[in-house]
């Protein structure tokens, strides 16, 4: 089983982004996964790291679910 973390920073609102994120991860792969997790954080973070593994991040990618759950497909 897989262990999803999403970090996401606090001060700039993205806990709407996260949530999104979660549950899209939630909804394609939520049989093979131990837990989706959201993680606070500052400094402008948005991450989605797979069993430690940071698979994107908002800093190098644009922002698109889609994209970030083929990420997660990818690494899973």
């Amino acid at each position: 089983m897989v262990t999803i973390e999403i970090e996401y920073c606090v001060p700039c609102g993205f806990l709407d982004r996260a949530s999104d994120i979660q549950h899209a991860l939630l909804r394609q792969f939520g049989d093979r996964l131990d837990r989706v997790a959201l993680v606070t954080g500052d400094h402008g973070v948005l991450t989605v790291a797979v069993d430690g593994e940071i698979v994107w991040d908002k800093s190098e990618d644009g922002y698109d679910v889609d994209a970030i759950t083929r990420r997660v497909r990818e690494s899973i």
